[in-house]
């Protein structure tokens, strides 16, 4: 049985300081970012879930700083880094803007979300969200084919999880519904047959009691 269990990361200085963080400009996680993770670390450590047999993190510093600080609950397992779990590209025109700096210079991108339609385009430069759901999809079929009947951890983003959610449950690659990952949040999800998915949970959160929603909430 194939067990894939997806962490998102905790919060990051990119969000706090509301800048498009991409692969090129994020720069780790913020103190409660950090806090978060422990908080899960502490968890696994007190009470295990599973066994994990690896633990995989996206190239972005903010899901591998993640990895790194679960880690020591996992059984500090070697951490393999793959791009194919990086959250949504927004290309090297937009990596790095603040929010308002992106919305004035582009003031129409918004329209490719809104569209609902996988191929418009959202980050001008950026990946398209088919082109992600395929790099996302392609990433996951990868991983199951490489550790067959194992658990894997995978340390990765919100945009990532809903992807998979949406693969998972051969959904519509945008609209019909809308999810909000929490950071460090569990997705697990058990591979009953090749490509059939069994969802044990989403957004598990429970390590989080207790902790700010975000660094900026009053």
């Amino acid at each position: 049985m194939t067990r894939l269990v997806f962490v998102r990361h905790g919060e990051s200085n990119v969000t706090v300081n509301r800048t498009i963080g991409g692969p090129r400009t994020c720069n780790g996680l913020s103190a409660l970012g950090q806090q978060q993770a422990a908080r899960l670390r502490d968890r696994w450590a007190a009470n295990p879930e599973f066994t994990a047999d690896a633990l995989i993190a996206s190239q972005y510093p903010r899901a591998f700083e993640t990895a790194q600080i679960i880690n020591p609950a996992l059984g500090d397992l070697p951490i393999a880094r793959d791009d194919g779990f990086g959250e949504h590209d927004p290309g090297p025109e937009c990596d790095g803007l603040s929010y308002e700096a992106f919305s004035k210079a582009y003031p129409g991108a918004a329209q490719g979300w809104d569209s609902n339609d996988p191929f418009a385009i959202t980050f001008p430069g950026g990946e398209t969200i088919a082109s992600f759901q395929y790099r996302v999809g392609t990433a996951v079929r990868r991983t199951i084919d490489a550790y067959e009947g194992q658990t894997v951890v995978i340390a990765c983003h919100g945009g990532v999880v809903d992807a998979v959610l949406r693969l998972a449950l051969k959904a519509p690659a945008m609209g019909a519904f809308e999810i909000h990952t929490l950071n460090t949040s569990i997705t697990e999800f058990v591979l009953s047959k090749r490509t059939t998915w069994r969802m044990v949970r989403y957004n598990d959160s429970a390590h989080l009691a207790g902790l700010p929603t975000n660094t900026n909430a009053p």
